[in-house]
């Protein structure tokens, strides 16, 4: 489901850090929103996917960005 390599992630989210991003899957680590995935590999290959736990947090997130949407049309009027 969507980008899962910690690479990737950063380049796909303007401004983000790799610094912030290892601070925040670290937290969503600690909370079983996403589990690490470490592939024996070199160089090292780790990937990052949604828990069913993380999963049930889909819905929510697409409800908050259809309200954002809602309010930057809503602006435009």
């Amino acid at each position: 489901m969507g980008v899962n390599r910690p690479g990737a992630m950063t380049r796909a989210v303007d401004g983000l850090t790799t610094k912030v991003l290892n601070e925040r899957l670290s937290d969503l680590l600690k909370f079983d929103v996403v589990e690490k995935i470490s592939y024996p590999e070199i160089p090292p290959r780790v990937e990052y996917e949604l828990t069913e736990f993380g999963l049930r947090f889909i819905k929510i997130l697409d409800t908050i960005d259809e309200l954002e949407e809602f309010r930057r049309t809503s602006q435009l009027n």
